[in-house]
């Protein structure tokens, strides 16, 4: 019998900027994201902010659900989704982030989009900011690196909070807030932090200085406090979420030096983040990281009253693998996965892009989040991006995606047993999209396969894997 209760958030996740395409029509302005040209495992991303007309950019057409969200809505549906993670981008609301007005046609387009899912009584979870700053934010002002950015990030919160309160009542304020710290390139997705001598180099050497990219994410954080205040005080009914990359880590063995590397590594990559956006202040080792670094940060009286105020009302991230940490050269020097931040643990497998497979390491993770914060959470991405093959009849036979999910599905249910309060899951890319980390359409994750090719071929026709039905079946029996 399903531990799992009735109520329980069964759904997808998926990001405007890697799902609808479209990118300067509808009064769109382009988005940090925009300036990604395409990659693959071998070969990062670039980042051109100046376009280069020989370059493919991915996420320009997407998988053109901004044309075909009715049918992509109507196959969720089918499945029996519960809800539907998704994000507004941001730069189609505020081309420009600093426009006086939104835009309208924007607006329009998410009011059709969320009628859609309250037709099929799909519960709406929207992402405030996924990768999707406009991109004129960063040129402009430097992102978050400037305070300004913090009023334009409230202004866009204002207009999507009062047009969508009766359409909306989950929201997370930003995609993985903590990316910064653990990868160059979130200095520019996330925080939008530009260097304007930089242009086109490999995301993996996007270099930000410490000082900058902790000032900019203080910004950040005041930003994201702000938004759930208005919440908690004009919307009383919604309900604000935070959302982190939750990179697991195990010390190599049981030597004590590996040990607290390990939890250094998780109070830097994470904890840090996250008790600004949980506990609403920073942590107790912060001081000695700034002093460590010699960072001075600028911190208002009234920044640190925001923080306070603004604490979160779940806790939502993302889980994808786990690494380990290793100081005394013992362990295999070589990462795990291409976008992954330690090294490989020789008791898991790995994915086809090297990404450490640990279900385990979700009930752990799990437990220690609840552990520590004792509020709702909501496992908002998890996944297996492979190489999906389709057969001359149309389907798909995704039997290693159905194994991993099963095992990540038994894992929330042991977590359940243990006494989280776990309210939903939301499986990453539900609908073949680009991916963020490689640019390639080859990482599939769907349940839904999606005809579109790296080399620019398809005709963006829908069909379903055997992974659907699994999932449909799932749902209607948990």
């Amino acid at each position: 019998m399903s531990k799992f209760p009735k109520n329980f958030f069964w759904g997808g996740a998926t990001a405007a900027n890697q799902l609808e395409g479209f990118y300067n029509h509808g009064g769109k302005g382009l988005s940090v994201t925009d300036a990604l040209t395409g990659g693959d495992v071998d070969k990062p991303r670039r980042v051109t902010y100046i376009r280069d007309e020989n370059e493919f950019y991915p996420n320009a057409d997407a998988v053109k659900h901004y044309q075909f969200y009715k049918e992509d809505i109507a196959l969720l549906a089918k499945m029996g989704f519960k809800c539907y993670r998704f994000s507004i981008a941001w730069s189609r609301i505020f081309p420009n982030g600093d426009d006086a007005f939104p835009n309208e046609e924007g607006l329009q387009f998410y009011d059709l989009l969320l009628d859609e899912l309250i037709k099929y009584r799909i519960e709406p979870i929207v992402t405030i900011s996924h990768y999707e700053m406009p991109l004129n934010l960063a040129l402009k002002y430097n992102g978050f690196k400037n305070r300004k950015t913090i009023k334009f990030f409230e202004n866009y919160v204002r207009v999507i909070f009062e047009r969508y309160k009766d359409k909306v009542k989950y929201w997370i304020t930003f995609n993985e807030v903590n990316m910064p710290l653990l990868h160059p390139l979130g200095s520019f997705l996330s925080l939008g932090i530009i260097d304007k001598n930089a242009n086109g180099i490999s995301m993996n050497e996007w270099n930000v200085n410490l000082q900058t990219k902790l000032q900019a994410l203080h910004h950040q954080f005041v930003a994201s406090a702000i938004a759930t205040k208005i919440a908690h005080k004009e919307y009383p009914n919604f309900k604000i979420g935070c959302m982190l990359l939750m990179s697991t880590k195990y010390p190599y063995n049981c030597n004590p030096a590996n040990v607290l590397a390990a939890q250094e590594k998780m109070n830097y990559g994470i904890y840090y983040a996250a008790d600004v956006l949980v506990r609403g202040a920073y942590p107790y080792f912060a001081k000695k990281y700034w002093k460590d670094n010699g960072i001075t940060l600028n911190i208002t009286k009234e920044d640190l009253e925001l923080l306070k105020e603004g604490t979160v009302d779940y806790f939502s991230f993302s889980y994808y693998s786990t690494s380990v940490e290793d100081i005394t050269g013992m362990a295999d020097k070589s990462k795990g996965g291409n976008f992954e931040f330690g090294l490989k643990n020789p008791y898991l497998k790995s994915s086809d892009w090297g990404w450490q497979i640990d279900s385990e390491g979700l009930r752990y993770t799990l437990n220690e989040l609840y552990a520590r914060y004792q509020i709702p959470l909501f496992v908002s991405e998890n996944g297996l991006g492979a190489i999906d093959v389709k057969n001359e009849d149309n389907t798909i036979d995704d039997d290693y995606r159905i194994a991993y999910l099963a095992k990540h599905v038994k894992a929330m249910e042991d977590a359940l047993s243990d006494g989280v309060d776990l309210f939903g899951y939301t499986m990453w890319g539900c609908i073949d999209l680009v991916s963020a980390t490689t640019g390639e359409f080859a990482k599939r994750y769907g349940f839904v396969y999606v005809d579109r090719h790296d080399d620019g071929s398809g005709d963006f026709a829908r069909y379903p894997k055997k992974s659907f039905y699994w999932y449909k079946d799932l749902i209607e029996n948990s």
